[in-house]
């Protein structure tokens, strides 16, 4: 009889929740271009990411290729801004949400993007940097990739 029964969460003590401090993401447009290659598998940009202090954009291109490690690691070490837009690119509403009323409107419109929503990518093309717009187009082909290979029942566990 319990095959099919979920395990329930136990609740979050708001006691236990600490706060991780956010770390300025202000990257000039060479760096987001570099990161743009990096998620689309440029092994040796993501290479140079790590090596010149730009970690976090690394590991969030593993986190959008569904690495746990990598989304942990984000959380933890101060980019929970980053990981929210993942989320948010991924279809997660209370991750939208989050970036919305922290006043995150750049991360929150790529996240829209990269989930095709037509009127982000116009806000993109009018109000953000063509390095922003490109970052977005990158991440929507690698998601894009992962939900072909996700329905793809000759593909099962590729990714």
């Amino acid at each position: 009889m319990g095959l099919f029964s979920k395990k329930k969460k136990k609740p979050v003590n708001p006691a236990d929740v600490q706060a991780v401090p956010m770390k300025v993401i202000n990257y000039h447009p060479k760096i987001i271009l570099a990161w743009a290659k990096a998620v689309e598998g440029n092994a040796e940009l993501g290479k140079w990411l790590t090596e010149n202090n730009y970690k976090e954009l690394t590991v969030a291109c593993s986190a959008i290729r569904l690495n746990d490690e990598a989304r942990t690691w984000l959380m933890q070490n101060g980019y929970p801004h980053l990981m929210a837009m993942i989320h948010a690119a991924e279809g997660n509403a209370q991750a939208l949400r989050w970036l919305e009323v922290n006043n995150m409107e750049i991360l929150a419109h790529i996240a829209k993007a990269v989930e095709d929503e037509q009127e982000a990518w116009e806000w993109l093309r009018l109000y953000a940097t063509q390095d922003l717009f490109i970052l977005a187009q990158s991440i929507k082909k690698v998601k894009d990739d992962i939900e072909l290979n996700h329905n793809d029942v000759h593909s099962f566990g590729v990714d």
